[in-house]
């Protein structure tokens, strides 16, 4: 049953067109992801949902209720962490808990949040005094102090450090797995294929695909890579006649092999045919990286922040 609907949400800003014919459906209980390089119209997209910005164009439900007619009722069913969200800096954690609770008729108990979240030694802690990885936390028990039917996490991650990046994923399957509908905005495409059900991916302010990490995966036209380095000269022609090989290229003192199928069993096999000794190989599968690269024609950005 879904949750969220979004037909043909257009937004601009002068002559900029922000998101542009943009639809999509979100499951109940799903973790869906919106993903897409930065100033791709994410944030927009997932903006005019929660009633934070008013559309140019097209219709937006959210448990059938209009974001800008229903704000009010909105808000006390959906809870929101936005990319740049700040707090006094002097504010403390739990003062924090306790005013945002006081804007629901129903809340969620701050105590047991703080103890779900780790958070229960930082009570008396002033936000500025929260390390990354905390503050984030924080961000996403004021989103949930609501007790909310679907929560929007908007770039949950970023300038995160990698151990503080995979708590934070273990901390929203943890609110999905609770019952929570979550709609995951990225543009780390790791995070999106461990955690999300189905992914749209939205590119110069248009939904270029929709689909499962899996599905879209199989979009790229490659089963996996294998690297690796020789001792001797390999004949690379060779290789390329393996039938489950696409591709023979060269990185630097790598040797990348692209293909399908039993690909790591075909090269290596090559490789012993032309008594070639190899320091070094590896196999990768394809990832959204991959995906994303097939499916838009380049490659995403990094962390901005890193």
């Amino acid at each position: 049953m879904p949750v969220i609907e979004v037909d043909g949400l257009r937004k601009r800003y002068g002559d900029t067109v922000a998101v542009d014919d943009i639809g999509f459906s979100v499951e109940q209980g799903e973790i869906f992801g919106i993903i897409g390089p930065n100033g791709a119209g994410k944030t927009t997209t997932v903006e005019c949902i929660a009633g934070l910005r008013k559309p140019d164009g097209g219709r937006v439900r959210v448990l059938d209720l209009d974001p800008l007619r229903d704000r009010a009722r909105l808000r006390q069913v959906l809870g929101v962490q936005l990319q740049h969200g700040m707090l006094p800096d002097k504010l403390r954690v739990g003062e924090a808990l306790a005013l945002y609770r006081s804007f629901y008729r129903d809340g969620a108990d701050p105590e047991r949040l703080l103890a779900e979240l780790g958070l229960t030694a930082k009570r008396k802690t002033a936000f500025d005094n929260l390390s990354g990885g905390q503050a984030q936390r924080l961000s996403i028990a004021l989103a949930l102090i609501g007790k909310p039917r679907i929560a929007i996490l908007d770039e949950l991650t970023t300038g995160l450090d990698p151990h503080a990046r995979r708590d934070t994923w273990e901390l929203v399957e943890r609110v999905r797995d609770v019952g929570v509908t979550v709609l995951l905005v990225t543009h780390f495409m790791e995070e999106a294929q461990r955690l999300c059900d189905r992914i749209a991916i939205i590119d110069g302010g248009r939904l270029a695909a929709l689909d499962t990490p899996r599905g879209l995966i199989a979009r790229a036209g490659r089963g996996g890579r294998v690297r690796f380095r020789a001792a001797e000269p390999v004949d690379r022609f060779a290789l390329k006649e393996l039938p489950e090989v696409d591709g023979v290229s060269r990185q630097g003192a790598e040797t990348v092999v692209t293909g399908t199928g039993n690909l790591l069993h075909a090269v290596s096999s090559e490789l012993v045919r032309q008594r070639v000794t190899t320091t070094e190989i590896q196999f990768e599968q394809a990832t959204l990286d991959d995906a994303f690269l097939a499916i838009t024609g380049r490659a995403m950005e990094g962390d901005p922040d890193e």
